[in-house]
């Protein structure tokens, strides 16, 4: 991405922020993200309004620690393209007390009085309309002498059209521009090597059977956990695949996060990140798949988890092609791709049998690696596959 546009706020100033809260959420081309802090302290500060669209990196907060005393003066607050009006928020006073005061709300815009007119309104009214903002001008009033009363302002309210919500899916148009231009430059920009594996997954799948027939349905696993699981232990074991081209040199990554590709209702495609892959257990990768794809369906993805991927990959499930050819995502230094089971002929112990193969690929990228690492990659997944009680 090189732009955003803030959508939402879900703090204000003055309040304490933990660290791991989601302070904001922020729309891309690939749709909204909930935007985490990694820092615990007040929110004093907020820099970009709703609706504002600023390029990458834009500071959108201040945070000051626990105790410190507000800015001063705050930089101007960045403002939407024109459109209806956004009122800045005002920097709070400067107080001896340790948590910033939240700011006073801006009173809403009341047209001018005409000449030698008296707007009537009973004082609860005037503070019922401040709070509900409702422009009490032109309000026909049931009071004494038509003045403006509590329920006139109520009703008022009630009539005014509901905010819209935030927007959290995603544009399809504004997806597939984002993809064309990473896609595009990882062709241009990243030398390919492919390599591809057949993988006999009948012990993995057996073990799988087994194991679901003592769970409940809600605590089943699915055959994609254990290529996960296969592939985070695999990348230990060959660790020149998982990290980043950077400044014209590879960059190893020491954790293991891998980038699992989703695909969206009504088209497009995201691979968040799940964390620390290797460290999981079985059950507890299974939980983090399930949880990642629920949220990346309904646009509950935080931004951290896009920026971590160390590595992608790729399943096509049950009914997907027999194969995948991935294009690397920059800056990342490969993908992996595996197409659907498929019943084949294969030798075990010198005998021909069906068995259930899986075609394992790999892109890798030749500035980083050369197809020796690629192999012992892939030949790593397959020993891991065929003792899938160890993973």
């Amino acid at each position: 991405m090189d732009k955003g546009k803030v959508v939402e706020w879900l703090k204000k100033p003055g309040d304490r922020i933990a660290r791991g809260d989601v302070l904001a959420v922020v729309e891309t081309q690939k749709g909204a993200f909930e935007i985490e802090v990694f820092e615990e302290g007040v929110l004093s500060e907020i820099l970009v309004a709703v609706g504002s669209e600023v390029p990458a990196g834009a500071v959108l907060a201040r945070i000051d620690g626990l105790g410190a005393a507000p800015p001063a003066a705050a930089p101007p607050l960045v403002s939407p393209p024109p459109g209806p009006p956004v009122h800045p928020t005002p920097t709070p006073t400067p107080t001896p007390t340790p948590t910033p005061a939240p700011p006073t709300p801006a009173t809403p815009t009341v047209p001018a009085m005409a000449p030698g007119e008296r707007l009537r309104i009973s004082p609860a009214a005037a503070r019922r309309a401040l709070k509900l903002g409702v422009d009490v001008r032109g309000l026909r009033g049931s009071g004494p002498q038509g003045a403006v009363a509590v329920a006139d302002v109520e009703a008022a309210a009630a009539k005014k059209p509901a905010a819209p919500a935030p927007r959290r899916g995603f544009d399809p148009a504004a997806m597939r521009q984002a993809i064309a231009l990473a896609m595009a430059r990882s062709k241009r920009e990243i030398p390919h090597y492919y390599l591809s594996l057949p993988i006999d997954m009948g012990r993995a799948l057996e073990w799988l059977a087994d194991a679901n027939a003592r769970r409940d349905v809600e605590q089943r696993l699915l055959p994609g956990v254990l290529l996960l699981k296969a592939t985070a232990l695999a990348l230990r074991r060959v660790p020149e695949l998982n990290g980043f081209w950077v400044d014209g040199a590879p960059k190893l990554s020491a954790a293991i996060h891998l980038g699992w590709a989703i695909s969206l209702r009504g088209g497009g495609l995201i691979a968040p990140a799940i964390r620390d892959a290797d460290k999981l257990t079985i059950d507890q990768a299974m939980s983090a798949l399930r949880d990642l794809v629920m949220r990346a369906r309904t646009a509950r993805i935080r931004g951290s988890e896009m920026m971590d991927p160390t590595i992608t990959v790729t399943s096509l499930g049950e009914r997907g092609a027999e194969s995948v050819l991935g294009v690397i995502y920059p800056p990342q230094l490969a993908i992996l791709g595996f197409g659907a089971p498929r019943e084949a002929p294969a030798v075990v112990a010198g005998q021909v049998a069906v068995r259930p193969l899986i075609r394992a690929t790999l892109s890798g990228d030749h500035r980083a690696t050369d197809g020796e690492a690629g192999s012992r990659l892939l030949s790593a997944i397959d020993g891991l596959l065929q003792r899938p009680e160890d993973l």
